[in-house]
């Protein structure tokens, strides 16, 4: 019998995404044998062409504080999104969409090394040459990466997964979502420890029949 697959949709560049990581790879590594995981870049803010406002980036950074505080993440505030930053989240994705398409082993550490680069290293995740460098300290060839993110196919991939998470009704990350016999069933939108998720997926796992599909078979 096939697996059940659990979706993480997510943002490398959203903080809760980020103060999820810790959980998201417990999960990875307790829930391998029970279920798929895929991961699919769910898309904030694709598209960004103007710099953050100040109100906007003093907003952002309040919530960088939240994070820090309820998980723990390491954050570098100093000098973090400056006046000329433009906060489009579809480069990474893209990123994320490439590495998967060199080798899908590489899908979620990729995530996690732009995640580390954009809130500790403070490095512009936004641009290709950051990305490239990341992928080949994952051992991903620079070249075969920047010919997968310049293509037409990563591009429509990227934008396909950003439909696909909104066909869902997915308008928050972190969300999980487990996908079994054309059914889909939302587990939790929003940062949550891993022991309330342990719970959950542990639930749905001894008795998936009592959960009603909360996502549409067509969509």
């Amino acid at each position: 019998m096939e697996k059940p697959v659990l979706w993480y949709i997510a943002d490398p560049m959203c903080s809760w995404c980020w103060g999820f990581a810790p959980v998201i790879a417990q999960i990875r590594e307790e829930y391998a044998t029970a279920f798929t995981l895929k991961l699919m870049p769910g898309g904030l803010r694709p598209g960004t062409a103007a710099p953050l406002l100040p109100e906007k980036r003093a907003q952002i950074l309040q919530h960088w504080h939240t994070v820090h505080a309820t998980t723990g993440q390491p954050f570098t505030f100093e000098h973090a999104l400056p006046e000329t930053f433009i906060y489009d989240t579809e480069p990474a994705c893209r990123g994320v969409v490439s590495a998967s398409f060199i080798n899908p082993e590489k899908t979620f550490p990729f995530f996690a090394a732009i995640q580390h680069a954009f809130y500790v290293d403070q490095k512009d995740v936004t641009q290709l040459a950051t990305l490239a460098e990341l992928a080949v300290h994952l051992a991903i060839p620079e070249s075969q990466f920047v010919s997968a993110f310049q293509s037409d196919n990563a591009k429509q991939h990227t934008l396909e997964g950003f439909q696909r998470a909104a066909q869902w009704g997915i308008s928050g990350f972190p969300t999980l979502v487990i996908e079994s016999a054309a059914q889909r069933y939302l587990l939790t939108t929003g940062y949550r420890p891993f022991e309330t998720l342990r719970q959950l997926l542990d639930s749905w796992l001894q008795s998936p029949i009592a959960h009603n599909p909360a996502i549409q078979r067509n969509q």
